[in-house]
């Protein structure tokens, strides 16, 4: 890593909050981390976990109870608001997009660092939103009042807004929250695009396990009690990071499939044969409701599965009665009706 290429760096970092007369309520201390250029890092944890307190600390908007965060190596505590403005865009959870505007005029609202006392847009400037509008998916929106979104378009402005700002650094806080799942993927296809290709550092908090382990550069875990840790997505679930921070009894993350699976205790083995992707469904089908799969025949129910263009599935109870299903569906019915 090119120190050059540090854009957001933390030494020593308490987080938490001071209330007037009240101790101070510390989270999280010695937080040492940093986010580069052409980086996508994804903050994960469980609620409670402070993430929005530690990204608040890093855009600004609340001090650290000691230590400090640099910005493109200086202390941000020191910084100018328009200089933060211009090196930092920042998307929090709770911000509220003003409702009386089109979606032109908010996304616009992020090229204010650029346009002078009075606000007028250049060419570039319109050019700029506009595109930023298309890349975010609200093609044919720009003339819509905010007030008539739903809460993932407007999501989506907000998101487009932070964009036009055209800063190096850009920092997230559960940006994807209010979206459908084909639009988290999409925005958060979009985010690390953008660090690739125009060189950003992008940081949001997120609970999308599956999209970051997919397309994070590095994810930093935070959880209450525990040092943050900070790895890629594969040396964290190789290191068992995601088992240490979000295990749960009933729910276990499994490391091979990288994912969380729940734990049932009173499984019965049940045989299956087969191959291929519909094997792996009707094993995940078939755990889902109780048995837990093996491939060593014994005094239990046994499926075959059969591959010849059509969905057949031939069920073989210990007793010797055999049933055909042509789908997982009956398959689950056949099984469960025989009282196994």
């Amino acid at each position: 890593m090119v120190m050059d290429d540090v854009l957001l760096e933390t030494k020593a970092l308490q987080v938490g909050y001071v209330d007037k007369g009240q101790p101070r309520n510390s989270l999280h201390s010695d937080i040492n981390i940093n986010l580069s250029k052409g980086e996508f890092v994804c903050l994960l944890g469980p609620n409670g976990a402070g993430k929005s307190t530690l990204i608040k600390t890093l855009s600004g908007f609340i001090p650290p109870l000691s230590g400090e965060v640099f910005v493109n190596n200086k202390p941000l505590s020191k910084l100018k608001l328009h200089d933060i403005a211009k090196t930092t865009s920042v998307v929090l959870t709770e911000q509220v997009a003003p409702s009386n505007m089109t979606v032109f005029d908010l996304v616009a609202l992020g090229r204010v660092p650029y346009t002078g006392f009075f606000g007028r847009l250049s060419s570039k400037d319109v050019g700029v939103v506009n595109q930023a509008i298309h890349d975010v998916g609200l093609d044919g929106f720009a003339e819509r009042m905010v007030s008539l979104l739903s809460d993932g378009e407007r999501q989506k402005a907000v998101i487009a807004k932070a964009l036009v700002q055209d800063t190096p650094l850009i920092i997230l806080d559960e940006p994807t929250a209010f979206l459908d799942l084909p639009s988290r993927i999409e925005i958060m296809y979009l985010l690390k695009i953008m660090a690739k290709q125009r060189h950003k550092a992008i940081l949001l908090s997120t609970h999308d396990l599956d999209l970051a382990l997919q397309m994070a550069d590095k994810i930093w875990l935070l959880a209450a009690g525990r040092d943050i840790e900070v790895g890629t997505p594969e040396d964290l679930v190789l290191d068992n990071g995601f088992s240490r921070f979000f295990n749960k009894e009933g729910l276990l993350f499994d490391n091979d499939s990288g994912s969380f699976k729940v734990v049932v205790e009173d499984t019965k083995p049940i045989y299956l044969n087969g191959r291929g992707t519909e094997y792996q469904w009707v094993s995940r089908a078939l755990k889902r409701v109780g048995y837990k799969t093996t491939t060593s025949i014994g005094n239990y129910p046994q499926v075959e599965i059969t591959s010849n263009g059509h969905r057949e599935y031939t069920l073989q109870m210990p007793n010797g009665k055999t049933q055909k299903a042509l789908s997982i569906h009956e398959l689950l019915g056949l099984i469960q009706v025989s009282g196994n």
